[in-house]
């Protein structure tokens, strides 16, 4: 996953209105009622099927760290979709998305300016639109520089030429070498 895809995730686990389940036995059985098998559950795991029915029953109270990560991480991908997808929904419509960030900011703009990329650390509110398209890019297997193309759009619009008002003759903005990236929505 890249980073734009990690902060979209992050995002939407902070939808959530209920906490997953925590212990091991709840959480395979909250797998095993999602995915209807133990076979299922046990290939997308890279386990037995046998050990899934042994977490099932807690036979065994404790898996391995790599498998304990693959299980968090299959219930948390699996967990309130409806919530995840009402939160989008509504980005997507009206709300539009916050996009906090420090990274590299590089633009083309006219001769006489400086086009220097430099380190900036910004808080910037998208609207709608974007976080539509945000997703769309997403959900149709856009890669990360794709979709952080989709983002540096948006700040071109929104916060260096503020909808149109300022730096006109600025015509494209790259984001790179990225600290750090946060989305809310």
């Amino acid at each position: 996953m890249g980073e734009i895809e990690d902060a979209i995730e992050r995002a939407d686990r902070e939808a959530f209105t209920r906490q997953p389940p925590k212990t091991l036995k709840r959480q395979i059985g909250y797998l095993l009622k999602q995915m209807g098998s133990a076979k299922a559950v046990a290939a997308e795991l890279g386990v037995t099927a046998d050990s899934v029915n042994r977490y099932r029953r807690g036979a065994r109270k404790h898996a391995r760290a790599d498998v304990a990560a693959k299980i968090d991480d299959a219930v948390r991908t699996r967990w309130q979709p409806q919530v995840r997808k009402r939160r989008q929904r509504q980005a997507a419509a009206t709300g539009g998305i916050t996009v906090e960030t420090r990274a590299r900011f590089g633009y083309t703009a006219p001769v006489g300016t400086t086009d220097d990329g430099r380190f900036r650390r910004l808080t910037v509110h998208l609207p709608a639109t974007y976080a539509q398209r945000l997703f769309d890019a997403r959900d149709a297997g856009a890669n990360d520089q794709e979709l952080r193309g989709i983002i540096a759009e948006g700040f071109k619009d929104v916060y260096f030429q503020d909808g149109g008002s300022r730096a006109t003759g600025l015509s494209d903005v790259e984001i790179n070498d990225i600290d750090y990236l946060d989305l809310d929505f």
